[in-house]
């Protein structure tokens, strides 16, 4: 589909979402390059919601305009990548606490906040990068500039805290969760190899 896009954008001249398509094309390859090279498995699930929100975000929010066509596009999209975002903190230092070759002991508490802290700089970033190609090429991905960047923030920091307080609670209390399955998974997989 991104690739018809593409052609499509071309022919049509439609430079805007030709780039938004090739970013998309790109940014969906970025995930399993990273872990490849870290020698990290993704759980089969975790990658079907990274390509679902890349899809949700950047092919229908950006080329199917799904962000002027539903008001609520942008909640979703800021909550579940303030999530995302926080799982993929979460377990960044959480791995690294358990590796036996580093010497690091962290509390559940640390462990929680890093991975809030994590997302929160990732989300800061995209907004930086938002204000960076509607000054540089004159788009408007900011919509209404300081109001939308906020609400931006505000919604990421509010996905990531809810992932935060499930990792955190996992952590401490090793309680039956969604979260320690899904834990459980990507130990099982990381160790299988």
């Amino acid at each position: 589909m991104l690739v018809i896009t593409i052609i499509g954008s071309i022919f049509t001249q439609n430079w805007e979402n030709l780039f938004t398509a090739v970013l998309t094309l790109g940014l969906t390859y970025l995930p399993f390059l990273i872990a490849d090279r870290n020698h990290i498995i993704l759980p089969p699930l975790f990658q079907l919601v990274i390509l679902m929100f890349l899809f949700a975000a950047m092919y229908l929010g950006e080329i199917g305009a799904f962000f002027i066509r539903f008001w609520w596009w942008d909640i979703a999209l800021h909550t579940s990548s303030g999530m995302i975002l926080g799982i993929i903190g979460f377990f960044l230092i959480y791995f690294l606490n358990q590796k036996e070759q580093i010497s690091l002991v962290l509390s559940s508490g640390f462990i929680a906040f890093f991975a809030f802290a994590f997302a929160i700089t990732v989300g800061v970033v995209w907004e930086i990068f938002e204000f960076a190609l509607d000054g540089i090429l004159g788009l408007n991905m900011q919509k209404s500039g300081l109001v939308d960047t906020m609400w931006d923030l505000i919604i990421n920091a509010f996905g990531a805290l809810i992932t935060c307080i499930a990792g955190y609670s996992y952590v401490k209390k090793e309680r039956r969760s969604m979260f320690r399955r899904f834990a459980r998974m990507i130990v099982r997989q990381k160790v299988a190899t």
